[in-house]
């Protein structure tokens, strides 16, 4: 049985490796700087060796091949000795094309937003079309046990990241996947900390449009001028696109649809987007009624419902499953409702917001779903993009749909966040201390608010500490 040791085992797309590689019949270990539930659990769970940081008594087994995660540079005492000694090693993008991609239908979806969830959408219909598919998605897909799984052939969906591939391979992991359908949900400027600019980006995914085959298909929204630049350097596969979303006629501020609509349409059939009529070349294939709400959700259910119309399961077919589709962890997540004698009826909700455009559409979704009843945003500037201040001068209009915001000043921000509270039209609160900005928080609600808690990490555990103030707080009326 050949052995393989993974380093930076216990984030989530090299935990997916793991997984995969263990139910390939290879013999799994790994270790990473932090070993901790939820992966640690679901990978021992598996019959994964774990071991705790990263030191070279850990490859005393002589391990056949260790796969690098990108998180590891030079520098590091494992990255060192491998090479030193000349280990066989390679990247985990690599090493799931070889032993999995190169054999299968690959569903890859790509963007700067929503790749997680489409992805999730995307498994989770060919799965309720019996079609058995593989996956490996960057999150915690609610309709499958795990967030990676080998499948059977021939379709597998993957979450198809433009971050750097290794230390020693600065290509996008994407460009190892190869797909045969390709989604681009949308293409922005993000990982400062690895590109310079959007052309940057741009070149990463013209890439991959290199290698999606004539026979293939990618699937984008039709009004994203960074997306139709990028076809515009060359593209050799047939496409087809979604265009905006309109409010039914009986709806107010009801946008008209033109008879003559091609590719993807979606006409909302509730402000919220909670039920929206799903078109193809402006012919009626089903009403999706769920439980997300979103134009962004809408978008990304259009996308998930072409994706596997290519890989053959009928629309219709796709508009049923999307009714039992669960959304993953932490995007719009429900953590908890607070009822007691001093307040009523208050959501806490968590989001895995990186970017003001996400941000944006994420409190928009919020407005269209609670009406005039408050929305209070709590902020945490945590992406290398975010802490940079890359995106500083968005941010604030991103922040528009709440009516208060309070942001955390992390350590490892490097720009003022209290220019946010000059620049915010409503009240702006900054804090640098967890425990001070739950007391402030839980402070502020009252009956009937929305708090939408925004970081993409854990933030210091802020979702259960306010949800336990909130509900202690009725022995201070």
């Amino acid at each position: 049985m050949k052995h393989i040791h993974i380093l930076g085992i216990c984030g989530t797309f090299m935990g997916g490796i793991a997984a995969i590689a263990k139910q390939l019949g290879f013999r799994v270990s790994g270790c990473d700087a932090n070993v901790y539930p939820p992966m640690s659990t679901q990978l021992e769970q598996l019959g994964i060796e774990l071991m705790q940081g990263y030191r070279v008594e850990h490859l005393d087994d002589q391990p056949d091949l260790v796969i690098v995660g990108n998180a590891m540079s030079r520098g590091n005492v494992m990255v060192e000795y491998v090479l030193d000694r000349n280990i066989e090693y390679t990247s985990g993008p690599q090493w799931l094309l070889e032993n999995v991609l190169k054999d299968r239908w690959v569903v890859a979806v790509s963007g700067t937003h929503g790749k997680t969830t489409t992805s999730s959408m995307i498994a989770w219909i060919l799965e309720y079309a019996q079609m058995s598919p593989g996956y490996l998605i960057g999150g915690v897909p609610q309709n499958f046990a795990s967030s990676a799984r080998l499948g059977e052939a021939p379709f597998f969906v993957i979450e198809a990241d433009e971050y750097d591939t290794a230390f020693f391979d600065k290509r996008s992991k994407f460009v190892h996947y190869r797909p045969r359908t390709l989604v681009i949900n949308n293409l922005e400027f993000d990982h400062a900390d690895i590109f310079n600019d959007l052309s940057d980006i741009q070149r990463q995914f013209h890439h991959l449009i290199r290698m999606v085959p004539g026979n293939g298909l990618i699937l984008s929204p039709e009004n994203e001028q960074a997306i139709t630049d990028t076809l515009k350097m060359g593209c050799w596969t047939p496409t087809e696109f979604s265009s905006d979303i309109s409010l039914s006629k009986e709806l107010p501020q009801s946008a008209s649809r033109s008879e003559n609509d091609e590719g993807w349409t979606a006409e909302k059939l509730t402000a919220d987007g909670s039920q929206f009529i799903v078109r193809f070349n402006n012919k009626k294939q089903g009403t999706v009624k769920w439980n997300l709400i979103g134009d962004f959700n809408i978008e990304n259910a259009l996308m998930a419902i072409a994706a596997a119309r290519h890989a053959g399961v009928p629309s219709q077919v796709g508009i049923e499953a999307l009714a039992e589709f669960i959304n993953t962890k932490r995007r719009l997540e429900l953590r908890g409702t607070v009822n007691n004698s001093a307040m009523t009826n208050v959501k806490v909700y968590d989001d895995f917001a990186h970017h003001p455009t996400a941000i944006a559409k994420t409190l928009a979704a919020v407005r269209a779903n609670v009406g005039d009843k408050g929305i209070i945003a709590v902020l945490e500037p945590r992406s290398n993009t975010m802490k940079s201040g890359v995106h500083k001068d968005t941010l604030a209009t991103s922040l528009s749909d709440a009516d208060q915001v309070f942001v955390f000043q992390g350590e490892q921000v490097q720009w003022s966040v209290d220019d946010l509270i000059y620049q915010c039209h409503q009240p702006c609160m900054v804090e640098n201390n967890i425990e001070e900005l739950v007391n402030k928080v839980a402070s502020m609600a009252k009956t009937d608010d929305t708090i939408v808690v925004m970081s993409n990490g854990g933030f210091g555990g802020f979702h259960d500490k306010l949800l336990t103030k909130l509900i202690i707080n009725e022995t201070n009326y």
